[in-house]
């Protein structure tokens, strides 16, 4: 299939051929048949990605701030890759679709194949859409109407903040696309309203739609029209939907509001406030989100959750709903609002026009409804390179999860160990797509199954989402593939039992696969190093780790215990790895304590010390704390043992402390061991050798993170 991207580095336009998503739980698989492309939010996109560097830095100053942070911390290097990969990765684009449901996801109620839906999906021949975040449409209303659902109802989500109520009067700052709906949705409902724009044209589709009109470009006085409009009183209400780095939108609606004037803010503007503007009249601000409550919950957008209609009567899906009552009732316009139509094909030429000379309002973009409704989920990115059947000398790799961690560096790093890139599966596509380009896969893939099935791979590496792992753990082994996992293991015991259970059934048959887990410190060389000399040391070692792991917003998948399983399982387990490493022996306590109620502080898991004791009379403790600082190390470790003790900083520096020959070492760059991780897996495939941890070690250590997880919570 076909999809619109933008390459973040360059600005450049991309129709991309993707593998077809597929829909998962509670998602819908549309075919589009229209969409439109937003002037204000994707002239943004276009404008930053043809910027240059400085450009960019200018544009987002609070990223440039981190980018620095990140070069204290963990050096110049590592962060300009980290940079660069960002600004490697293509963006989609788009979110007004218009299109037929091919197929619907497990748990999806209220849409059946061949209903006509209106989405958020991007420009793209299909779609994958949470079902919240889609609407049917009514019969009567055509294609290229509702299109503009989604816009409108962003328009009309500003008009529920500012609660309108009848013989009113308001100002619509901006008649784009949403100003000129934000209008006509004003108008419908029997209110007064003040258009305002540079715009000549559009001022004149605002005066067609009834409203009043100021034409800035001719030099008239908003103020003094607002006045007059406002019979003397000052206006009720000001709907910002103008797109610019000034502060003189809100300034200016102040001024022209009432006492206790209402203004909202729907598109963007600067932000600094003038007390004065607010205090002597008493009037209220608000940003408007999007098209209404639910947006940016995952809970309600990926998890399917609705709110109940008596607390929350308008979420963005009956927002979307609404629109096209509207629409099938004749009441709004949006035949005018579209100034150029452009197929799929042509869709770089339709993102030349947004900044260009040229007048342009509503892009819409079409596609070939005659084409076969089928999609392929696996496409072909290069001929085969090596036609041999996989041996166990000869690595070939599928690799399942296609994000950030993958292709900064779980990818990079197999690259490097030159074994053959067969496969990567994404869900979506596009990700998967742009790392089998970007690294040399023969295809990409959203049929994971077909990439377990596939012959040709004997290796398996899994980088998904955390809930993910176990399931894809066991249907790999049972293949009969080695399986390079990222952490963790799994989230739940039961899931654990179901590894170990496959991998014990798979190992009695002499069938047993490697399974490696991506504990990668261990391989790291400052933590060889340390164990080379801790191995002369008999005496029991006393080991602190402190990581200061960094805040992690608090709806982020990595809380959720159903998905992320906690900071604890999810990314503590490293530490658990590293110490049980060092140690060299089994854990035989746990104990931990987790920051307790305090005002300002949630309560989580990732505010946390635990202590580790081993068979030998060593005990480790790990400080793992997000409430620190980020110009502060990462990670830092210490080990007292036998009168002497090494220090360890952040992976670039190791120095002893009484150790005989041994003061200290440096590196230039950070290394964490993940490129040597991978290394040991693939000589592990290569030489026919045991697995690199022992099963049983990486057993371990799993199920004393779920130890640690549940005396936290004690």
């Amino acid at each position: 299939m076909k999809q619109v991207l933008q390459h973040l580095r360059t600005g450049k336009i991309e129709l991309a051929n993707l593998p077809c998503p597929q829909a998962g739980k509670g998602q819908i698989l549309i075919r589009t048949r229209r969409s439109l492309i937003s002037l204000g939010t994707e002239r943004m996109l276009v404008e930053f990605g043809r910027a240059n560097l400085l450009g960019k830095a200018r544009q987002q100053p609070e990223k440039v701030h981190q980018v620095l942070e990140k070069i204290k911390t963990d050096g110049l290097f590592p962060t300009l890759e980290a940079v660069k990969s960002k600004l490697d990765q293509p963006l989609p684009l788009g979110y007004c679709n218009v299109g037929e449901v091919l197929e619907v996801g497990v748990g999806v109620e209220g849409f059946q194949v061949g209903d006509r839906v209106v989405s958020n999906g991007h420009h793209a021949e299909v779609v994958r859409v949470p079902v919240n975040l889609c609407a049917n449409v009514p019969e009567g209303v055509s294609d290229d109407e509702a299109a503009f659902t989604v816009l409108a109802a962003i328009a009309l989500q500003g008009l529920r903040l500012i609660q309108p109520t009848l013989g009113e009067s308001f100002v619509v700052t901006g008649l784009g696309l949403v100003g000129l709906l934000a209008v006509q949705l004003l108008r419908a409902q029997g209110y007064r309203v003040l258009g305002l724009d540079f715009d000549a044209a559009r001022v004149e589709l605002a005066k067609a739609y009834g409203a009043d009109t100021v034409d800035l470009s001719r030099g008239e006085d908003p103020l003094a029209a607002a006045q007059a409009f406002s019979r003397g009183r000052g206006v009720d209400g000001v709907i910002i939907a103008a797109s610019t780095d000034s502060n003189e939108p809100i300034h200016q609606a102040a001024r022209m509001c009432r006492k206790k004037g209402r203004i909202v803010l729907v598109g963007v503007a600067g932000m600094q406030l003038q007390r004065a503007d607010f205090y002597e009249k008493e009037l209220s601000f608000q940003v408007s989100c999007s098209y209404g409550p639910g947006r940016y919950d995952p809970d309600y957008e990926e998890g399917g959750h609705d709110y109940p209609i008596g607390y929350v009567r308008w979420t963005e899906q009956r927002n979307f709903e609404a629109v096209l009552d509207m629409l099938a009732g004749n009441r709004l316009d949006t035949g005018s609002l579209i100034s150029h139509r452009f197929p799929l094909g042509e869709a770089a030429r339709a993102y030349d026009l947004i900044g260009g000379s040229e007048p342009v309002l509503g892009i819409l973009l079409t596609y070939d409804e005659a084409a076969k409704a089928t999609f392929d989920r696996t496409i072909e990115l290069i001929p085969e390179a090596m036609p041999a059947a996989a041996t166990p000398t000869k690595p070939v790799l599928g690799i399942i999860g296609a994000g950030n961690y993958a292709t900064r560096t779980l990818i990079p790093a197999f690259k490097k160990a030159r074994v053959r890139l067969k496969t990567v599966a994404s869900s979506g596509g596009a990700s998967g797509a742009y790392a089998g380009r970007k690294f040399g896969f023969e295809a990409a893939t959203t049929d994971t199954e077909s990439l377990l099935d596939d012959p040709d791979i004997n290796a398996v590496v899994i980088a998904t989402r955390h809930d993910s792992h176990a399931r894809f753990v066991c249907q790999a082994l049972q293949a009969g593939k080695h399986v390079f996992v990222e952490k963790p293991l799994a989230i739940t015991r039961d899931e654990l039992r179901e590894i170990e259970s496959t991998y014990d059934r798979m190992q009695s048959r002499g069938q047993a696969p490697l399974l490696m887990v991506g504990f990668n410190r261990r391989f790291a060389p400052h933590l060889r190093k340390m164990k080379a000399l801790l191995s002369g040391v008999s005496a029991p070692k006393s080991l602190v780790m402190t990581v200061n792991a960094g805040e992690i917003p608090s709806d982020d998948w990595t809380h959720d215990p159903a998905v992320g399983g906690g900071r604890i399982i999810g990314e503590g387990c490293h530490f658990v790895d590293l110490l049980r490493f060092l140690v060299g022996e089994p854990i035989v306590s746990v104990q931990a304590t987790m920051m307790g109620d305090a005002p300002g502080v949630a309560i989580r898991d990732d505010k946390v010390s635990f202590t580790l004791g081993f068979a030998d009379g060593s005990f480790g403790t790990v400080h793992y704390l997000a409430n620190g600082h980020r110009s502060f190390p990462k990670e830092r470790l210490e080990v007292f043992c036998a009168g002497r003790i090494l220090q360890l900083n952040n992976f670039r520096r190791l120095r002893g402390y009484g150790w005989p020959g041994f003061k200290t070492m440096k590196l230039w760059r950070q290394d964490k061991g993940n490129a040597s991780c991978v290394a040991a897996f693939v000589q592990a495939l290569r030489q026919s050798q045991g697995a690199p941890i022992q099963f049983a070690e990486l057993a371990e250590v799993t199920r004393v993170t779920f130890e640690l997880a549940e005396a936290v919570q004690r």
